[in-house]
């Protein structure tokens, strides 16, 4: 089980970091380069191949091997990052991306996508049913670790790295990945898949509905995150609002809560593979997430008020960053209860269907992160805050009760 573990770890470690770089060091990159702020903004649009795994996931699941689809996905994002790094983000005075760039980053979000379907498909056989916990939280923390370093990590340790050194530095480790998922034993040892004709997209969807569990999973993984999602996103900009400094809240939203929710989802692999089972772990992380938002809207509620100040040293600022920190920390642990939940849903499906399956239940987990979080900041402007928070709170009860009615399958 190790030597799975390492290559895992390894391999979405490489996986986090096109979201990091395009997420938090490209901005910078851009900016300092003389793009405007809107430009800036508008490069998000490049992360449109996401939205469609689903599309090429059969291609993963019939044609080749999910190996073989790794590896020239990966070797691709390598050709793709040594272009970039002969190209400049914008020249001197430019107030536009190049076409030319854009146009590769677009390519570059195409192949981690598909390296992302082709990578969970591995994952799903290659680990055993007693794996899937320890095999998840690598996946969940690797891919954080990887998204962290590209997302600033990298400039912080090398202050001198510039455009052209950071691609080609991208290059060079997308192409050792690709090496390493090609040569590697373990994935060697696959069986090879057997070659079948693409059904249509239609008579594919029901297939995928028809394995057991999917639906329920489904609506599991759509809502989980609506109430965490809502409140994470608006919490940090109301502490900014009744007075925390944003140099020290971007400390504690950033490294703290990326450190917090490492150690959560770690604790959740070594619960796993201890004598714990995956709905009642699952359950009780959920219930203790629903305490940790109780304490945070009591908390907001009390911060409304007149007297409530968030000053230097007062007990109010440590509660604050304090239940900042254990809501990531809670939500580390959620998230690998629930991505062992999605892989020990898609090994139900036939091998020749576990690629769109994963990439089906992904889809949706990640659908119901963006939907809250998107909205958050308009229902706290047209509900109010107490309103807002209260709604919250209902939708994080809400897969609680929805775990009571999930099918024994995936007991």
């Amino acid at each position: 089980m190790r030597e799975k573990l390492l290559l895992l770890a390894g391999l979405y470690l490489v996986q986090g970091l096109p979201y990091g770089l395009q997420s938090g060091l490209l901005p910078m990159l851009l900016r300092a380069g003389g793009l405007s702020l809107t430009r800036v903004g508008l490069a998000k649009l490049l992360y449109a191949p996401w939205l469609f795994k689903l599309v090429w996931a059969p291609l993963v699941d019939t044609r080749g091997s999910p190996r073989a689809w790794l590896t020239l996905s990966t070797a691709a994002l390598g050709l793709v990052c040594g272009l970039l790094a002969a190209l400049p983000p914008a020249e001197a005075g430019q107030g536009e991306l190049p076409v030319t760039v854009a146009g590769l980053l677009l390519l570059l979000n195409l192949g981690a996508a598909v390296q992302d379907v082709a990578l969970d498909t591995l994952a799903v056989q290659l680990l055993e049913p007693a794996e899937l916990g320890p095999g998840n939280t690598m996946q969940v923390v690797a891919y954080k670790l990887g998204s962290a370093l590209a997302g600033g990590g990298l400039l912080a340790l090398v202050p001198s790295l510039s455009w052209p050194r950071l691609f080609l530095l991208l290059a060079a480790t997308y192409w050792l990945a690709a090496a390493l998922a090609w040569a590697a034993p373990v994935l060697q040892q696959l069986p090879s898949p057997q070659q079948k004709r693409l059904p249509t997209y239609s008579l594919h969807f029901r297939d995928l509905l028809a394995v057991s569990g999917t639906l329920w999973t489904t609506g599991f993984v759509l809502t989980y995150k609506l109430g965490e999602q809502g409140a994470s996103s608006l919490f940090p900009l109301l502490l900014l609002d009744q007075g925390l400094s944003a140099p020290e809240l971007g400390l504690w939203n950033s490294v703290g809560a990326v450190a917090c929710s490492i150690a959560g989802s770690s604790l959740g692999g070594a619960l796993l593979s201890g004598h714990w089972k995956l709905l009642p772990l699952l359950k009780s992380a959920l219930r203790f997430r629903l305490g940790g938002l109780v304490c945070q809207t009591t908390l907001l509620f009390y911060l409304d008020t007149p007297l409530a100040r968030l000053g230097p040293g007062t007990i109010l600022r440590g509660a604050a960053l304090l239940i900042l920190c254990l809501q990531h920390f809670l939500g580390g642990l959620v998230t690998t209860a629930t991505f062992t939940l999605m892989m020990r849903c898609s090994q139900l499906a036939p091998s020749a269907l576990q690629a769109t399956h994963y990439s089906l239940l992904a889809t949706m987990e990640l659908l119901g992160k963006l939907l809250l979080g998107t909205l958050a900041g308009a229902l706290v402007d047209s509900l109010g805050l107490h309103l807002c928070f209260s709604l919250f709170l209902a939708l994080s009860a809400m897969p609680i009760l929805y775990l009571g009615l999930a099918p024994r399958t995936l007991a």
